[in-house]
């Protein structure tokens, strides 16, 4: 068979895991490693979302409930792309193992946070430490196992994220209803010490040092450009009008941030972001529809608990199984894409998740989402069903259409379009939150601040309590915020559609 020229060309001999770097003899111990390092950013998710609310009441700052989000996804963002390329440059292995060292460490910090800037600085280091741990683990998985093995491992893996979400909400809502929210911090930490120990033990490579350079001025200007943006779209005309000097000063730093970037790239030796691959349609497709997708997660996530305790008047523990049904879908939709994918292809399975986002975003801009907890948890089943058909697929197909010396820049820059994407979605639909609550309150005695009491501790005789016009408001902003989240859906699916077939060259990629 003739490979295609539109798709880049594997390097067979680097690419081939068992005759080069990663020794595949206790794999299978590896794999349980890393599928624990998943457990932690899985489950970290699951509760803080959870916890929000309640942590939003206790510390203040709901301007910044955002941030705690969006100021770990950006973090993990920066840290994704440059992880893959020292992970390409000198292994695997020191790369996942300090990554979980800096998580364990902020988690540990983000418990003690008295303030609410002091849990988004935290969470910017917890980010940075997830951002080496996600693409290895990923990566490590394209090193170690075929192209007919990848569907069904990526499946594993992503069946921790629904052991983790029945788990993280039940725990996280007890921890919220019965103690203090600081625990949701420190519960995993001795998953991580146990990961670490076991990756240490198990993970073996031959050294590997390139010193072609790493371009860390390129990580600093994109740092710059995107904190900027994002704080110009969370606080853009709540913080500061649209048109003040505040505001135009951001405007200005981000565009020069941007632009410093892009030109960066194009000239470092080993730049942060290898876009000479996305002149591949194959990776060029998957990294868009990668950004769209992370845009939608990061609105149900962020905001779905403040929906189902604000305006549904439940509790901590409710929310929490609402949310649980989005990562109960991922991992079910990703090993049915898992077998799928070598007898279907790339194209069939990206389109079945495609439309399943579609779905999913309807179901919560219809009028059953006032009947009830149980019908955001069934938007939030069939968008995890969504994401999980769509991920697997576009990771699969970029890991094997690239080899060794490629394959943690190429899956990194995947995760990183998905993180940013998630980053910059929570700011925008933050600044959407900010802006309606704003615009519904005009007019009341109530401020924004005053929402907190919607999200504290006992919701439902919080919302109770509390003027009928503080709740009539928040419940209009989510509408806007859930109609964002249709909109990234639908763009998902767009894409999804336009997915071209993986090379018949790469797809054997035979061992």
């Amino acid at each position: 068979m003739t490979q295609s020229s539109d798709s880049p060309s594997p390097d067979r001999g680097a690419g081939d895991a068992r005759a080069g770097h990663v020794s595949t003899a206790r794999r299978g111990w590896v794999l349980a490693c890393v599928m624990l390092t998943m457990f932690l950013a899985a489950i970290e998710g699951t509760i803080v979302a959870t916890a929000m609310p309640d942590i939003v009441s206790s510390l203040g700052g709901v301007s910044l409930y955002t941030w705690v989000f969006s100021g770990f996804f950006l973090a993990q963002a920066v840290a994704t792309p440059l992880a893959g390329k020292l992970a390409d440059l000198f292994g695997r292995r020191p790369l996942i193992i300090g990554g979980v060292a800096v998580f364990l460490g902020a988690s540990l910090v983000c418990g003690l946070a008295t303030s609410m800037p002091v849990l988004v600085a935290c969470r910017l280091v917890q980010g940075a430490g997830a951002g080496a741990v996600q693409p290895v683990a990923m990566t490590l998985v394209g090193d170690l196992y075929t192209l007919a093995e990848r569907g069904r491992i990526q499946g594993w893996l992503s069946s921790t994220w629904g052991i983790s979400a029945l788990l993280g909400p039940l725990v996280g809502g007890a921890i919220v209803d019965h103690g203090h929210w600081p625990w949701i911090f420190w519960l995993h930490l001795p998953f991580g010490v146990l990961a670490m120990a076991g990756l240490a033990v198990f993970l073996r490579e031959r050294p590997v040092h390139r010193h072609d350079g790493v371009d860390y001025p390129g990580a600093g200007w994109f740092l710059l450009g995107c904190a900027t943006l994002m704080l110009l779209l969370v606080q853009g005309g709540v913080a500061f009008a649209w048109g003040s000097v505040p505001a135009l000063a951001l405007a200005t730093t981000a565009v020069v941030g941007g632009v410093a970037f892009l030109r960066r790239e194009r000239r470092a030796p080993e730049p942060l972001m290898d876009f000479g691959l996305w002149r591949y349609p194959l990776i060029r497709v998957a990294n868009g529809a990668a950004l769209t997708a992370g845009m939608m997660i990061i609105g149900l996530t962020s905001f779905l608990p403040a929906y189902v305790q604000g305006v549904l008047g439940t509790s901590a523990t409710v929310a929490g199984f609402a949310l649980t049904a989005v990562s109960v879908g991922w991992p079910v939709a990703a090993v049915i894409c898992g077998r799928m994918l070598p007898h279907a292809g790339p194209r069939v399975t990206a389109r079945i998740g495609g439309v399943c986002l579609c779905l999913g975003g309807v179901l919560f801009i219809s009028p059953g989402m006032v009947l009830g907890p149980w019908w955001p948890a069934l938007g939030s089943f069939v968008t995890g069903l969504g994401m999980g058909f769509t991920n697997t697929t576009f990771v699969v197909s970029i890991q094997s259409a690239v080899g060794y010396r490629q394959r943690g820049a190429a899956t990194a820059g995947n995760l990183f379009m998905r993180l940013f994407g998630s980053a910059l979605g929570a700011a925008i639909l933050g600044g959407v939150l900010n802006q309606r609550l704003q615009a519904g309150l005009s007019g009341t005695s109530a401020d924004l601040n005053e929402v907190r009491g919607l999200l504290g501790h006992g919701g439902g005789e919080a919302v109770v309590s509390l003027a009928p016009a503080l709740q009539t408001a928040l419940a209009d902003a989510l509408g806007w915020v859930f109609a964002g989240v249709l909109l990234f859906g639908v763009l998902t699916a767009v894409q999804s559609f336009r997915l071209p077939a993986l090379a018949p060259g790469h797809a054997g990629e035979r061992r």
